[in-house]
Protein backbone atom coordinates (compact mmCIF):
# COMPACT_ATOMS: atom_id res chain seq x y z
CA UNK A 1 0.00 0.00 0.00
CA UNK A 2 1.64 3.29 -1.12
CA UNK A 3 1.92 5.77 2.19
CA UNK A 4 -0.50 8.73 2.31
CA UNK A 5 1.09 12.18 2.04
CA UNK A 6 1.95 13.69 5.32
CA UNK A 7 1.38 17.14 6.18
CA UNK A 8 3.22 20.09 4.79
CA UNK A 9 5.53 20.06 1.43
CA UNK A 10 6.86 15.86 0.88
CA UNK A 11 10.74 15.53 0.39
CA UNK A 12 11.91 13.41 -2.23
CA UNK A 13 14.62 11.35 0.56
CA UNK A 14 12.14 10.25 3.06
CA UNK A 15 9.42 9.36 0.23
CA UNK A 16 11.50 7.49 -1.48
CA UNK A 17 12.38 5.43 0.88
CA UNK A 18 8.50 4.86 2.46
CA UNK A 19 7.80 3.28 -0.74
CA UNK A 20 10.79 1.08 -0.98
CA UNK A 21 10.09 0.26 2.60
CA UNK A 22 6.91 -0.41 1.89
CA UNK A 23 7.47 -3.13 -0.45
CA UNK A 24 9.58 -5.01 1.61
CA UNK A 25 13.12 -3.64 -1.02
CA UNK A 26 16.60 -3.14 0.13
CA UNK A 27 18.04 -0.70 -1.79
CA UNK A 28 20.13 -2.82 -3.62
CA UNK A 29 17.10 -4.46 -5.27
CA UNK A 30 15.46 -1.29 -5.64
CA UNK A 31 18.26 -0.32 -8.15
CA UNK A 32 18.54 -3.87 -9.73
CA UNK A 33 14.75 -3.51 -10.49
CA UNK A 34 15.60 0.30 -11.79
CA UNK A 35 18.64 -0.77 -14.29
CA UNK A 36 16.45 -3.96 -15.38
CA UNK A 37 13.48 -1.31 -16.20
CA UNK A 38 15.74 1.26 -17.98
CA UNK A 39 18.05 -1.00 -19.27
CA UNK A 40 20.86 0.97 -17.92
CA UNK A 41 23.28 -0.95 -15.80
CA UNK A 42 24.85 2.02 -13.88
CA UNK A 43 22.86 3.05 -10.87
CA UNK A 44 23.73 0.91 -7.34
CA UNK A 45 22.45 0.98 -4.12
CA UNK A 46 24.66 3.63 -3.12
CA UNK A 47 22.88 5.96 -5.71
CA UNK A 48 19.76 4.91 -3.74
CA UNK A 49 21.25 5.99 -0.41
CA UNK A 50 21.93 9.25 -1.48
CA UNK A 51 18.66 10.05 -3.07
CA UNK A 52 17.04 8.74 0.39
CA UNK A 53 19.48 11.27 2.31
CA UNK A 54 19.02 13.93 0.39
CA UNK A 55 22.66 14.06 -0.55
CA UNK A 56 21.63 14.20 -4.05
CA UNK A 57 17.71 14.22 -5.99
CA UNK A 58 17.19 12.41 -8.72
CA UNK A 59 17.01 13.63 -12.06
CA UNK A 60 13.78 13.54 -14.44
CA UNK A 61 15.35 10.51 -16.14
CA UNK A 62 15.15 8.53 -13.25
CA UNK A 63 12.26 9.79 -11.62
CA UNK A 64 10.45 8.92 -14.47
CA UNK A 65 11.04 5.16 -13.78
CA UNK A 66 11.35 5.79 -10.29
CA UNK A 67 7.08 6.11 -10.84
CA UNK A 68 7.17 2.76 -12.94
CA UNK A 69 8.86 0.68 -10.79
CA UNK A 70 7.42 2.26 -7.40
CA UNK A 71 3.79 2.56 -9.36
CA UNK A 72 3.50 5.81 -7.97
CA UNK A 73 2.21 9.14 -9.73
CA UNK A 74 5.50 10.99 -11.55
CA UNK A 75 3.50 13.88 -10.61
CA UNK A 76 4.10 12.86 -6.94
CA UNK A 77 7.59 12.39 -7.17
CA UNK A 78 8.23 15.15 -9.55
CA UNK A 79 6.72 17.53 -6.85
CA UNK A 80 8.88 15.90 -4.52
CA UNK A 81 11.93 16.34 -6.10
CA UNK A 82 10.99 20.06 -6.76
CA UNK A 83 10.55 20.57 -2.88
CA UNK A 84 13.85 18.87 -2.00
CA UNK A 85 15.27 21.30 -4.09
CA UNK A 86 14.43 24.39 -2.10
CA UNK A 87 14.92 23.06 1.18
CA UNK A 88 17.85 23.91 3.58
CA UNK A 89 17.90 19.95 3.81
CA UNK A 90 19.38 19.19 0.30
CA UNK A 91 23.21 20.34 1.63
CA UNK A 92 26.35 21.02 -0.85
CA UNK A 93 28.26 17.48 -0.16
CA UNK A 94 30.30 18.20 2.70
CA UNK A 95 30.07 21.70 3.19
CA UNK A 96 26.35 21.92 5.14
CA UNK A 97 28.46 24.07 7.57
CA UNK A 98 30.14 26.17 5.22
CA UNK A 99 27.02 26.83 3.36
CA UNK A 100 25.11 27.66 6.23
CA UNK A 101 27.80 29.74 7.53
CA UNK A 102 28.08 31.84 4.27
CA UNK A 103 24.55 32.28 3.65
CA UNK A 104 24.08 33.90 7.41
CA UNK A 105 26.96 36.62 6.67
CA UNK A 106 24.87 37.21 3.40
CA UNK A 107 22.26 38.12 4.97
CA UNK A 108 24.38 39.96 7.60
CA UNK A 109 25.69 42.00 4.75
CA UNK A 110 22.79 42.52 2.45
CA UNK A 111 20.92 44.52 5.81
CA UNK A 112 23.58 46.55 5.78
CA UNK A 113 25.87 46.14 3.26
CA UNK A 114 28.20 49.34 4.41
CA UNK A 115 28.36 47.61 8.20
CA UNK A 116 31.35 46.48 9.75
CA UNK A 117 32.04 42.65 9.29
CA UNK A 118 35.82 43.25 10.33
CA UNK A 119 38.16 40.41 10.60
CA UNK A 120 39.04 39.44 14.31
CA UNK A 121 43.22 39.79 14.58
CA UNK A 122 42.33 35.78 15.83
CA UNK A 123 40.76 35.00 12.14
CA UNK A 124 43.44 36.29 10.31
CA UNK A 125 45.91 34.55 12.35
CA UNK A 126 44.47 30.98 11.51
CA UNK A 127 44.10 31.81 8.02
CA UNK A 128 48.07 32.65 7.73
CA UNK A 129 49.31 30.28 10.45
CA UNK A 130 49.16 26.65 8.73
CA UNK A 131 50.54 27.97 5.28
CA UNK A 132 53.33 30.54 6.30
CA UNK A 133 55.54 30.40 8.43
CA UNK A 134 57.82 32.97 8.08
CA UNK A 135 57.66 33.63 4.11
CA UNK A 136 57.56 37.68 3.66
CA UNK A 137 54.81 39.32 2.39
CA UNK A 138 54.30 39.76 -1.53
CA UNK A 139 56.23 42.87 -2.62
CA UNK A 140 53.08 43.17 -5.85
CA UNK A 141 49.92 41.83 -4.26
CA UNK A 142 48.41 43.19 -7.50
CA UNK A 143 50.19 42.24 -10.01
CA UNK A 144 50.86 38.42 -8.57
CA UNK A 145 46.73 38.14 -8.58
CA UNK A 146 46.03 39.51 -12.08
CA UNK A 147 48.68 36.96 -13.24
CA UNK A 148 47.55 34.06 -11.64
CA UNK A 149 43.63 34.89 -12.91
CA UNK A 150 44.90 34.63 -16.35
CA UNK A 151 46.90 31.83 -15.53
CA UNK A 152 43.26 30.12 -14.10
CA UNK A 153 42.29 30.88 -17.96
CA UNK A 154 44.73 28.45 -19.09
CA UNK A 155 45.12 25.87 -16.07
CA UNK A 156 42.69 24.42 -13.49
CA UNK A 157 41.37 24.60 -10.21
CA UNK A 158 42.97 21.20 -9.21
CA UNK A 159 46.54 22.54 -10.63
CA UNK A 160 45.92 25.70 -9.17
CA UNK A 161 44.04 25.48 -5.64
CA UNK A 162 47.35 25.24 -3.77
CA UNK A 163 49.01 28.36 -5.18
CA UNK A 164 45.77 30.01 -4.87
CA UNK A 165 45.54 29.21 -1.13
CA UNK A 166 48.94 29.62 -0.39
CA UNK A 167 48.91 33.33 -1.86
CA UNK A 168 45.64 33.86 0.21
CA UNK A 169 47.54 33.22 3.42
CA UNK A 170 50.37 35.59 2.86
CA UNK A 171 48.53 38.45 1.94
CA UNK A 172 46.31 37.55 5.54
CA UNK A 173 49.25 37.46 7.45
CA UNK A 174 50.43 40.91 5.93
CA UNK A 175 47.00 41.76 7.14
CA UNK A 176 47.70 41.23 10.39
CA UNK A 177 50.66 42.69 10.76
CA UNK A 178 50.31 45.65 8.64
CA UNK A 179 49.31 49.04 10.69
CA UNK A 180 46.24 51.45 9.96
CA UNK A 181 46.81 52.11 6.80
CA UNK A 182 48.75 49.17 5.44
CA UNK A 183 45.51 47.65 6.65
CA UNK A 184 43.28 49.56 4.34
CA UNK A 185 45.77 49.11 1.33
CA UNK A 186 45.78 45.47 2.06
CA UNK A 187 41.92 44.39 2.89
CA UNK A 188 40.85 44.73 -1.01
CA UNK A 189 43.82 42.49 -1.89
CA UNK A 190 42.86 40.11 0.83
CA UNK A 191 38.64 39.80 -0.29
CA UNK A 192 40.04 39.36 -4.31
CA UNK A 193 42.90 36.46 -3.04
CA UNK A 194 39.68 34.96 -1.32
CA UNK A 195 37.95 35.47 -4.08
CA UNK A 196 40.14 33.52 -6.32
CA UNK A 197 41.06 30.96 -3.94
CA UNK A 198 37.07 29.94 -3.79
CA UNK A 199 36.90 29.80 -7.59
CA UNK A 200 40.00 27.32 -7.92
CA UNK A 201 38.30 25.67 -5.03
CA UNK A 202 35.12 24.67 -6.46
CA UNK A 203 36.67 24.55 -10.19
CA UNK A 204 39.11 21.63 -8.11
CA UNK A 205 35.63 19.92 -6.39
CA UNK A 206 36.22 20.76 -3.27
CA UNK A 207 33.08 23.04 -2.34
CA UNK A 208 33.01 23.44 1.34
CA UNK A 209 37.10 25.20 0.74
CA UNK A 210 35.11 27.56 -2.04
CA UNK A 211 32.42 28.64 0.57
CA UNK A 212 35.11 28.79 3.48
CA UNK A 213 37.43 30.87 1.18
CA UNK A 214 34.07 33.47 -0.88
CA UNK A 215 33.16 34.05 3.07
CA UNK A 216 36.75 35.45 4.35
CA UNK A 217 36.43 37.61 0.63
CA UNK A 218 32.79 39.26 1.63
CA UNK A 219 34.64 39.59 5.24
CA UNK A 220 37.36 41.54 3.91
CA UNK A 221 35.36 43.15 1.11
CA UNK A 222 32.93 44.35 3.76
CA UNK A 223 35.82 45.69 6.04
CA UNK A 224 37.37 47.48 2.66
CA UNK A 225 34.27 49.37 2.19
CA UNK A 226 33.97 47.84 -1.41
CA UNK A 227 30.32 46.51 -2.31
CA UNK A 228 30.92 45.72 -5.48
CA UNK A 229 33.75 43.49 -4.94
CA UNK A 230 31.52 41.89 -1.98
CA UNK A 231 29.09 41.28 -4.63
CA UNK A 232 31.23 40.18 -7.31
CA UNK A 233 32.01 37.40 -4.23
CA UNK A 234 28.43 36.18 -2.98
CA UNK A 235 27.88 36.18 -6.84
CA UNK A 236 30.53 33.84 -7.13
CA UNK A 237 29.45 31.68 -4.65
CA UNK A 238 25.73 31.74 -5.99
CA UNK A 239 27.38 30.09 -9.50
CA UNK A 240 29.02 27.44 -6.86
CA UNK A 241 25.72 26.46 -5.22
CA UNK A 242 23.69 26.52 -8.63
CA UNK A 243 26.37 23.82 -9.77
CA UNK A 244 26.36 21.57 -7.10
CA UNK A 245 22.45 21.13 -6.80
CA UNK A 246 21.81 23.99 -4.72
CA UNK A 247 19.49 26.04 -6.39
CA UNK A 248 17.63 27.99 -3.63
CA UNK A 249 20.37 28.47 -1.84
CA UNK A 250 22.46 29.98 -4.92
CA UNK A 251 19.07 31.98 -5.43
CA UNK A 252 20.04 33.40 -2.33
CA UNK A 253 23.26 34.73 -2.46
CA UNK A 254 22.52 35.81 -5.83
CA UNK A 255 19.56 38.69 -4.85
CA UNK A 256 21.56 39.41 -2.16
CA UNK A 257 24.50 40.31 -4.43
CA UNK A 258 23.04 42.24 -6.60
CA UNK A 259 21.25 44.01 -4.13
CA UNK A 260 24.16 44.44 -1.94
CA UNK A 261 26.60 45.97 -4.66
CA UNK A 262 23.96 48.51 -5.50
CA UNK A 263 22.59 51.13 -8.32
CA UNK A 264 26.03 52.67 -8.88
CA UNK A 265 27.87 49.22 -9.54
CA UNK A 266 29.13 49.31 -13.19
CA UNK A 267 27.26 47.77 -15.75
CA UNK A 268 28.78 44.92 -16.38
CA UNK A 269 29.18 43.47 -13.01
CA UNK A 270 25.21 44.49 -12.57
CA UNK A 271 24.43 42.01 -15.76
CA UNK A 272 26.76 39.10 -14.33
CA UNK A 273 24.61 39.40 -11.25
CA UNK A 274 21.54 39.33 -12.64
CA UNK A 275 22.78 36.30 -14.58
CA UNK A 276 23.09 34.24 -11.64
CA UNK A 277 20.16 35.51 -10.13
CA UNK A 278 18.47 34.00 -13.84
CA UNK A 279 20.38 30.87 -13.84
CA UNK A 280 19.48 29.60 -10.12
CA UNK A 281 15.81 30.69 -10.29
CA UNK A 282 15.36 28.70 -13.34
CA UNK A 283 16.96 25.67 -11.95
CA UNK A 284 14.86 26.12 -8.72
CA UNK A 285 11.94 25.95 -10.86
CA UNK A 286 10.98 29.87 -10.70
CA UNK A 287 10.60 30.23 -14.88
CA UNK A 288 9.37 33.82 -14.20
CA UNK A 289 11.63 35.28 -11.98
CA UNK A 290 14.51 33.87 -14.19
CA UNK A 291 13.11 35.66 -17.18
CA UNK A 292 12.81 38.84 -15.63
CA UNK A 293 16.29 38.75 -14.69
CA UNK A 294 17.54 37.43 -17.85
CA UNK A 295 15.65 40.47 -19.51
CA UNK A 296 17.00 42.66 -16.95
CA UNK A 297 20.69 41.63 -17.67
CA UNK A 298 19.82 42.05 -21.07
CA UNK A 299 19.16 45.72 -21.15
CA UNK A 300 21.92 46.11 -18.65
CA UNK A 301 24.50 44.67 -20.98
CA UNK A 302 23.88 47.15 -23.40
CA UNK A 303 25.61 49.95 -21.35
CA UNK A 304 28.35 47.53 -20.50
CA UNK A 305 31.94 49.22 -21.02
CA UNK A 306 34.94 47.38 -20.22
CA UNK A 307 36.75 50.44 -19.81
CA UNK A 308 34.82 51.17 -16.49
CA UNK A 309 34.71 47.95 -15.11
CA UNK A 310 36.81 46.75 -12.43
CA UNK A 311 39.83 44.52 -13.05
CA UNK A 312 38.77 41.70 -11.83
CA UNK A 313 36.05 41.58 -14.34
CA UNK A 314 38.40 41.92 -17.29
CA UNK A 315 36.86 38.64 -18.53
CA UNK A 316 33.81 39.57 -19.51
CA UNK A 317 32.81 40.46 -23.20
CA UNK A 318 29.45 40.09 -25.11
CA UNK A 319 29.81 36.40 -26.19
CA UNK A 320 30.21 35.17 -22.51
CA UNK A 321 27.11 37.18 -21.49
CA UNK A 322 25.60 35.26 -24.80
CA UNK A 323 26.90 32.43 -23.22
CA UNK A 324 24.99 32.70 -19.75
CA UNK A 325 22.15 33.64 -21.33
CA UNK A 326 21.75 30.37 -23.52
CA UNK A 327 22.65 28.43 -20.37
CA UNK A 328 19.74 29.71 -18.46
CA UNK A 329 17.31 29.12 -21.97
CA UNK A 330 18.29 25.65 -21.61
CA UNK A 331 16.95 25.29 -18.31
CA UNK A 332 14.28 27.01 -19.24
CA UNK A 333 13.40 24.64 -22.01
CA UNK A 334 13.76 27.11 -25.22
CA UNK A 335 16.82 25.47 -26.45
CA UNK A 336 16.27 26.73 -30.16
CA UNK A 337 16.95 30.36 -29.03
CA UNK A 338 19.99 28.84 -26.93
CA UNK A 339 22.07 27.17 -29.60
CA UNK A 340 23.43 29.56 -31.33
CA UNK A 341 24.81 31.82 -27.95
CA UNK A 342 26.15 28.66 -26.38
CA UNK A 343 27.82 27.65 -29.47
CA UNK A 344 29.64 30.95 -29.73
CA UNK A 345 30.49 30.34 -25.77
CA UNK A 346 32.70 27.17 -26.82
CA UNK A 347 36.02 29.29 -28.05
CA UNK A 348 38.85 28.02 -29.20
CA UNK A 349 41.59 27.79 -27.26
CA UNK A 350 39.90 28.06 -23.81
CA UNK A 351 39.04 24.16 -22.93
CA UNK A 352 37.40 25.33 -20.01
CA UNK A 353 34.54 27.25 -21.62
CA UNK A 354 34.52 24.75 -24.51
CA UNK A 355 33.65 21.56 -22.00
CA UNK A 356 31.18 23.97 -19.43
CA UNK A 357 29.31 25.66 -22.69
CA UNK A 358 29.49 22.58 -24.53
CA UNK A 359 28.03 20.36 -22.26
CA UNK A 360 24.89 23.29 -21.99
CA UNK A 361 24.76 22.71 -25.62
CA UNK A 362 24.92 18.87 -25.75
CA UNK A 363 21.62 19.68 -23.45
CA UNK A 364 20.09 21.97 -25.89
CA UNK A 365 20.48 19.51 -28.43
CA UNK A 366 19.05 16.59 -26.82
CA UNK A 367 16.07 18.61 -26.21
CA UNK A 368 15.86 19.65 -29.84
CA UNK A 369 15.69 15.61 -30.14
CA UNK A 370 19.09 16.39 -32.13
CA UNK A 371 20.88 12.77 -30.50
CA UNK A 372 23.75 12.40 -32.80
CA UNK A 373 24.47 15.85 -32.64
CA UNK A 374 24.46 16.11 -29.01
CA UNK A 375 26.99 13.13 -29.03
CA UNK A 376 29.25 15.11 -30.91
CA UNK A 377 29.00 18.10 -29.14
CA UNK A 378 29.40 16.14 -25.72
CA UNK A 379 32.70 14.11 -27.32
CA UNK A 380 33.98 17.64 -28.29
CA UNK A 381 33.39 18.70 -24.41
CA UNK A 382 34.25 15.68 -23.01
CA UNK A 383 38.17 16.04 -24.67
CA UNK A 384 38.11 20.03 -23.58
CA UNK A 385 37.44 18.82 -19.82
CA UNK A 386 40.57 16.75 -20.36
CA UNK A 387 42.70 19.19 -21.37
CA UNK A 388 41.30 21.87 -19.22
CA UNK A 389 41.42 19.49 -16.30
CA UNK A 390 38.32 21.20 -14.52
CA UNK A 391 36.68 18.72 -12.00
CA UNK A 392 34.02 21.22 -12.20
CA UNK A 393 33.77 20.79 -16.24
CA UNK A 394 33.71 17.15 -16.11
CA UNK A 395 30.98 16.73 -13.39
CA UNK A 396 28.65 18.71 -15.59
CA UNK A 397 29.04 16.67 -18.56
CA UNK A 398 28.50 13.64 -16.37
CA UNK A 399 24.94 14.42 -16.06
CA UNK A 400 25.16 15.08 -19.76
CA UNK A 401 25.94 10.75 -20.28
CA UNK A 402 22.88 9.97 -17.57
CA UNK A 403 20.95 11.62 -20.63
CA UNK A 404 22.49 10.40 -23.38
CA UNK A 405 22.31 6.23 -21.38
CA UNK A 406 18.94 6.91 -22.26
CA UNK A 407 19.18 7.12 -25.98
CA UNK A 408 21.41 4.17 -26.06
CA UNK A 409 19.72 2.19 -28.88
CA UNK A 410 21.00 4.92 -30.79
CA UNK A 411 24.69 3.94 -33.04
CA UNK A 412 25.94 7.37 -32.04
CA UNK A 413 25.45 7.19 -28.28
CA UNK A 414 26.93 3.80 -28.36
CA UNK A 415 29.96 5.00 -29.77
CA UNK A 416 30.20 8.72 -27.08
CA UNK A 417 30.05 5.48 -24.32
CA UNK A 418 33.27 4.18 -25.92
CA UNK A 419 34.58 7.51 -25.67
CA UNK A 420 33.73 8.21 -22.39
CA UNK A 421 35.24 4.70 -21.41
CA UNK A 422 38.93 5.87 -22.80
CA UNK A 423 38.97 9.16 -21.59
CA UNK A 424 37.89 8.12 -18.13
CA UNK A 425 41.32 7.71 -16.99
CA UNK A 426 42.40 10.94 -18.01
CA UNK A 427 39.33 13.09 -16.07
CA UNK A 428 40.27 15.24 -13.68
CA UNK A 429 39.31 14.19 -10.18
CA UNK A 430 38.24 16.03 -7.02
CA UNK A 431 41.53 17.73 -5.13
CA UNK A 432 41.85 15.20 -1.65
CA UNK A 433 42.64 18.04 1.13
CA UNK A 434 46.30 17.25 2.77
CA UNK A 435 46.49 15.43 5.71
CA UNK A 436 47.99 17.85 8.51
CA UNK A 437 48.87 16.33 12.09
CA UNK A 438 46.44 13.58 11.50
CA UNK A 439 43.16 15.81 10.06
CA UNK A 440 42.74 16.83 6.49
CA UNK A 441 42.60 20.12 5.82
CA UNK A 442 41.38 21.39 2.63
CA UNK A 443 43.35 23.91 0.45
CA UNK A 444 41.30 26.17 0.25
CA UNK A 445 39.61 26.14 3.05
CA UNK A 446 41.44 29.12 5.03
CA UNK A 447 38.70 30.24 7.62
CA UNK A 448 36.88 28.44 10.46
Amino acid sequence: MIPPPPHGPELSGPLLARFRLARGWSQAQLAARLCAAAGVATLSRHEVSRWERQVRVPGEFWLGWLAVVLEVPRERLSGAAAASRRTDAYPVPDGSRARRALLALAQRWLADPDGSLLLPGAEAARVSGPLLGDRPTPDDPAGWLAGLRRLDDLSSGADLTGLGASRLGRVARAVRLAGPSGRRRLLPVLAEAAQLAGWLAADAGDPAGGLTAYRLGLRAATAAGDRMLAGHVLGSASHLLAGVGDPSGALSLARAAYTGAGPGAPAGLRAVLLHRVALAAALDGRHATAGQALAAARRVADRHDPRREPPWLYWLDPTELAAMTGRTLTVLGRPLRAEPLLRAGCRPGQPRATAVYGGWLARAYLDLGEVEQACAVAGEALLAAVRSGSVRAAGHLAEVGRRLAAQRAEPAVRRHAALVTAARPYLPRRVTPPVVRGRRRRPASVVT
